[in-house]
């Protein structure tokens, strides 16, 4: 299997379904993320095409798929709207590609090995929940919001769990019954159809659903039923009547305004965050792969990097790697980045070739696909596992979660980082000082890194010690220890007398640890 999976055409048996349940799922984010960026359609289909194919063969992650992001949308809006035009926004990101490129080579990447793995189980779930409760509008026909959304506030003034609410009042039937079908169907399928024989595993669900999603509301035009689907329902790609039209679709960065000041700004801004969101994404792509294979993080910024330069100057959005994608991918069975890069091919043909067979294919039906992504990635086992496993782990992992849901994704995992920070400190705080005593005979062992935070509690510790003790302060296993600390212990060295207290300091023979030479047995 090892060596199959170093050849990219070893695979494609998996890969190919693979890829088209990618594209069926990428195709409506790209377009969403386009329109809630204030930007072309055609924008998005560009980056998408751009982060599978060019971002998919020069990456080191065999199954992170790249993509246009959610988590950029609000820069994009924000740079529109302070650039002069959206050809000086597209030299902002050649701008951000050329200089990932740099960080790449400065290898930056190394940022990402930070993050713990409870905080990146925890951005995975929160994603998952996210794709059910942003998906369950869309599901009815209720399109508000755009497509590809992750933040909590809505552009339209709502928010994730009021926005469930408003499609509740409206729904359209149509699509509801066309939404809940696409959802059991892709249940009963994945759970009974694909066991009947391999032939069946061959054939990916979601295409399977948006088929019969398709076939259900051409039969309602056919029947001029009142269900038919309204437009906004449907997938809705730009269609060109000719080459020249086509080639419209492409604009092109105008390098007269590189000298603005706010081209500068936002180039940085996309840079950082777009890396910072790529490198979190691999994290939790390697952290999905069933092989549990390591993709190397320098070479994925300079892939980013050189996917955005190219999407930049033919009219693309800024790219990122996109976990909704990533997981997609996985779940499907791709093994290789063959999967990532045919989807990018699939996504450019069909765009060119058969516009006018995508725009019949419902949102609904794409919704359900994406809730089925969102329970395979927040599967209540995660919880129960997590909980099993100790309140260190635990908490970190449900505040990530919170605050991704309430926030965004940055904004929760840097939550998430600092209360897991919180945990690793607090658990080093415990285990770095042992104190245990029999009647007036007391044992002080120092362990590992023993900080200056651990000065209060040593403090203390010794201060309660009664008169005609006898104290073993044991620093013989202490890596390191601070100098308030020896001070502390020193101190309580020179004063034990006055109570009548006998103590012996056992110091490391192997370490300099900041005693002085006086510090022996009182």
């Amino acid at each position: 299997m090892s060596k199959r999976l170093q050849n990219p055409f070893g695979n494609l048996s998996s890969d190919i379904p693979s890829s088209i349940v990618v594209f069926l799922v990428a195709l409506p984010l790209c377009l969403g993320i386009a329109l809630g960026s204030n930007a072309p359609l055609f924008s998005g289909i560009i980056a998408g095409v751009v982060g599978g194919i060019v971002i998919g063969a020069l990456s080191g992650s065999q199954l992170s798929v790249s993509g246009p992001a959610a988590g950029l949308t609000a820069i994009v809006v924000a740079a529109l709207a302070k650039l002069p035009s959206f050809e000086a926004f597209l030299v902002s990101v050649v701008i951000a590609g050329v200089l990932q490129i740099i960080l790449g080579y400065l290898k930056a990447g190394v940022l990402g090995d930070y993050i713990p793995g409870a905080v990146i189980k925890a951005m995975l779930a929160a994603i998952g929940l996210i794709l059910i409760l942003k998906q369950l509008p869309h599901l009815v026909g209720y399109d508000a919001d755009f497509e590809g959304d992750e933040s909590f506030r809505q552009p339209d003034g709502s928010n994730t769990f009021t926005g469930i609410l408003n499609s509740l009042n409206h729904i359209i039937p149509g699509a509801a019954l066309i939404g809940i079908a696409s959802l059991l169907i892709h249940i009963v399928w994945d759970k009974y159809v694909v066991k009947i024989g391999k032939f069946m595993q061959l054939i990916p669900a979601p295409l399977i659903v948006v088929l019969i999603g398709v076939a259900i509301n051409q039969f309602f035009i056919a029947s001029q039923s009142a269900l038919v689907l309204p437009e906004h329902t449907l997938v809705n790609i730009p269609k060109a009547e000719t080459v020249e039209e086509f080639v419209s679709f492409f604009q092109f960065p105008d390098f007269g305004h590189i000298a603005n000041y706010n081209v500068w700004v936002v180039a940085f801004t996309l840079a950082i965050v777009a890396s910072l969101e790529t490198l979190l994404n691999i994290e939790a792509s390697d952290e999905l792969d069933p092989y549990q294979r390591v993709t190397p993080t320098n070479r994925e910024l300079k892939a980013q990097g050189v996917g955005n330069l190219l999407s930049g100057f033919i009219g693309g959005l800024p790219i990122t790697s996109v976990i909704v994608r990533t997981s997609a991918n996985v779940n499907a069975g791709a093994k290789t980045k063959m999967s990532a890069i045919l989807h990018g091919m699939l996504l450019l043909l069909c765009v060119v070739f058969i516009p006018n067979i995508l725009n019949m294919i419902p949102l609904p039906a794409l919704a359900a696909v994406l809730i089925y992504t969102g329970f395979k990635l927040a599967k209540p086992s995660i919880f129960k596992k997590f909980y099993q496993r100790g309140w260190d782990q635990f908490v970190p992992f449900i505040v990530t979660i919170i605050a991704i849901l309430l926030t965004d994704l940055l904004k929760g995992i840097l939550i998430g980082c600092v209360v897991g920070l919180f945990f690793v400190l607090r658990s080093n705080f415990r285990s770095a000082v042992f104190v245990v005593n029999d009647d007036k005979n007391y044992l002080f062992r120092l362990r590992k890194d023993v900080s200056f935070l651990n000065k209060p509690i040593i403090k203390h510790k010794l201060a309660k010690v009664p008169e005609d003790s006898f104290v073993l302060i044991d620093a013989t296993r202490a890596d390191f220890l601070d100098k308030d600390v020896v001070e502390v212990i020193e101190d309580f060295i020179i004063s034990a007398p006055l109570k009548n207290i006998t103590v012996q300091l056992k110091k490391s023979a192997n370490k300099e640890q900041g005693f002085s030479n006086h510090s022996e047995t009182i």
